[in-house]
């Protein structure tokens, strides 16, 4: 049976591509960062280390709730202060929406901290 003229030239072009595409990743592979162990520490099996690494996420997740919290207040104190130009607020409104908003940053704070040392 007689080889088809192009059939080296297809195998080549198939084949060179998906040998170069080994060389680069070996090489990333060696300057790849290490995982850092979470702030419990590793502990004595893996599911202690799970667990840790989850507390760490919830942490996180606490972190990002606090942070939009504190956004939200500001938008709101923002808002309020633009009402006071335009003659819809006053300035006591705005003083009782920044001292609501501490207010509520704080219990929020309080009470996220109080959940994660459940964990």
């Amino acid at each position: 049976m007689k080889n088809h003229p192009n059939s080296h030239r297809f195998a080549s072009s198939i084949l060179a591509p998906l040998a170069l595409l080994g060389l680069p990743l070996s090489a990333m592979a060696q300057g790849l960062p290490t995982i850092e162990d979470p702030s419990r520490g590793t502990g004595s099996g893996i599911m202690q280390t799970l667990q840790n690494y989850g507390y760490d996420i919830v942490l996180l997740i606490a972190l990002l709730v606090v942070a939009s919290m504190f956004v939200g207040v500001c938008y709101h104190a923002y808002t309020r202060y633009s009402e006071i130009h335009t003659g819809r607020a006053t300035w006591g409104q705005f003083g009782l929406t920044v001292a609501v908003g501490a207010i509520l940053l704080v219990v929020g704070i309080w009470l996220l901290t109080k959940a994660t040392g459940v964990l």
